[in-house]
């Protein structure tokens, strides 16, 4: 059995890199045309190695990048203005989009309007808790005051 190395994820088969064993049409007829695998030589297989290894070391350091801002974030007071009545009702509302944009002022970290995790707008002067997910599966909390623009 020829050995071949996965460029692409194979539902099948197995995850890109890895190292699988199929028969020689299988390979040479589906595989290598439709560039989803290669033939494995020892090369080839050091190099599918260090790729993974390279992949692997991206994804800690993102994972640890996504850890120091989720921190900054935690330590940061977000302070919107907003036109207000006497009695601390908002004409209008703070959303999602308008805390991405004071993230972004504040501390120079875009984060999307849909990583803002705020069940309704904020129509009320007054601190609120918003839980931001800097990437997927790293929140931070970050105290928002609402203050009325004079």
């Amino acid at each position: 059995m020829p050995t071949a190395i996965l460029l692409q994820d194979v539902e099948s088969l197995g995850e890109r890199g890895d190292v699988i064993d199929v028969s020689p049409g299988y390979l040479r007829n589906f595989l290598q045309p439709r560039k989803l695998a290669e033939p494995a030589t020892a090369g080839s297989i050091k190099v599918a190695q260090r790729r993974r290894e390279d992949a692997e070391r991206a994804a800690r350091e993102a994972e640890e990048r996504a850890q120091e801002n989720a921190g900054l974030l935690g330590r940061t007071v977000l302070t919107i203005p907003q036109q207000a009545g006497a009695d601390g009702r908002l004409f209008g509302s703070v959303t999602a989009q308008d805390i991405a944009n004071a993230i972004k002022e504040a501390r120079g970290l875009k984060i999307d309007k849909r990583n803002v995790h705020l069940p309704e707008p904020i129509k009320n002067v007054g601190t609120y808790m918003v839980v931001v997910e800097v990437v997927d599966n790293v929140p931070a909390t970050i105290k928002t005051m609402v203050v009325a623009k004079k």
